[in-house]
């Protein structure tokens, strides 16, 4: 499902949920709300579950290596041996 199609499925659940007297078919409301939606969902930069997690890893992994090289850095400095 690309990204435009993860909008309008939001955007048609969003509007499904809306009283029908206010929702008719060719309102102006109708048009205007999910314009609205779309310009506001499109600004918003949501990653998939999966991707968010390798970034997640990859992140701890770094910080891992980070704390080992101020460990080390440490004990170089004070004139000590890793």
């Amino acid at each position: 499902m690309n990204e435009r199609t993860k909008f309008e499925s939001v955007i048609r659940r969003i509007l499904d949920r809306l009283p029908e007297e206010v929702l008719e078919p060719g309102s102006d409301l109708r048009r205007n709300l999910s314009a609205a939606l779309s310009s506001a969902l499109a600004r918003v930069d949501l990653v998939p579950r999966e991707e968010f997690e390798v970034q997640a890893e990859l992140l701890k992994r770094t910080r891992e290596k980070l704390d080992a090289i101020e460990r080390r850095l440490q004990a170089l400095e004070t004139g000590q041996q890793p």
